[in-house]
């Protein structure tokens, strides 16, 4: 199954967290900078844990280099 969520990043943040609006989109605070791509790992690693799925599963598809973002995260059947 894939999954596919917009997400708002909040680079510099004291804490990390993710967390769901009212309209489905998504808030990823991390604590990376918005430099030589700190905060998009940060952003795959958040989703990663909070997914419970392997790094590889998480992709950035689109707004690499701005704050908001298309991710694709892939489940694997089991």
């Amino acid at each position: 199954m894939i999954m596919k969520i917009q997400v708002l990043v909040k680079p510099n943040s004291k804490r990390m967290g993710l967390e769901e609006t009212a309209d489905g989109q998504w808030i990823a605070r991390v604590n990376a900078p918005a430099t030589e791509g700190k905060a998009n790992t940060a952003l795959v690693e958040l989703l990663k844990e909070h997914f419970k799925v392997p790094k590889s599963a998480v992709r950035i598809v689109h707004g690499e280099h701005g704050r908001k973002k298309l991710v694709e995260i892939i489940f694997q059947r089991s």
